[in-house]
């Protein structure tokens, strides 16, 4: 009978946790920061389909990175979670500190549990105030450990070149414009140097206090954002795609046979 091989706890949890950071580590950054109304969420997505950002209930939203099947599970059991809440209860009952306490619990259960692997994700559940002071920023990560964000937080990707660039450069008080602008121009920040993201590849919603509907939740559509951002992502991709293609050597003496080779 052959003996199962021993693992110790503290290499089991380093083990799971190395290989959620890793999945987490290839999905691109999520940016959120907060500006004199409310709260912006940047990411680079070109999929229009598939949202990283998303709205949970009236003044809360939700941000993800990583396996999107795991964390889009998790964003529909936080709308039934809010729902439920505020149809028993009352509207206010439903706050960003209560569903960032119910993922928590979850992801902290499915990455103890040695049954499933870890989540590969980090969230962002954020909630909007009657004034800045009332703001509420929650970064939740893949073993289920809660940090209230302030100013302005970033996962996934190359999220320590993000944070150093936004870190030198964020002011309180910021416009909305000014913030995203300075999102924007962080997400094109890596280890390997800075890129200009185009404006239509990415995906910005806000929670906006000012609005007059109970809902605080506002997406920015490309338009706006090209508007906003200009388009130099997109006149570099296309001056790239425009250049002379590289003319292909001729082929050698005596091969007739061959045709030559198609640019």
């Amino acid at each position: 009978m052959t003996m199962p091989f021993y693992v110790s706890p503290e290499q089991l949890m380093k083990d799971r946790a190395d290989f959620a950071r890793k999945g987490i580590a290839r999905g691109r950054s999520v940016a959120v920061v907060r500006y004199a109304d409310g709260v912006l969420f940047v990411s680079e997505n070109p999929s229009a389909a598939l949202h990283k950002i998303s709205e949970i209930y009236d003044r809360i939203a939700f941000a993800a990175v990583g396996r999107y099947n795991e964390f889009e599970n998790l964003r529909i059991a936080g709308v039934r979670l809010a729902d439920m809440r505020g149809y028993s209860y009352d509207r206010r009952d439903v706050t960003g500190r209560g569903l960032a306490n119910a993922y928590a619990q979850t992801l902290g259960t499915i990455f103890s549990s040695g049954g499933e692997k870890p989540y590969e994700i980090e969230i962002f559940v954020a909630e909007v105030g009657d004034t800045a002071d009332d703001d509420q920023i929650f970064r939740l990560t893949f073993d289920g450990q809660v940090v209230e964000e302030h100013d302005y937080a970033v996962m996934g990707g190359a999220a320590e070149a993000v944070t150093t660039y936004l870190k030198e450069r964020y002011a309180p008080g910021l416009a909305r414009d000014e913030a995203l602008a300075l999102a924007a121009a962080a997400l094109g920040q890596s280890e390997t140097g800075h890129r200009d993201v185009p404006a239509r590849d990415l995906e910005v919603a806000v929670l906006d206090r000012t609005r007059s509907q109970e809902r605080k939740f506002k997406r920015i559509a490309p338009p706006v954002l090209v508007g906003i951002l200009g388009d130099k992502g997109e006149s570099a991709k296309a001056e790239e795609t425009s250049s002379d293609p590289v003319t292909p050597p001729a082929a050698p003496a005596g091969n007739d046979d061959e045709p030559p080779i198609a640019p």
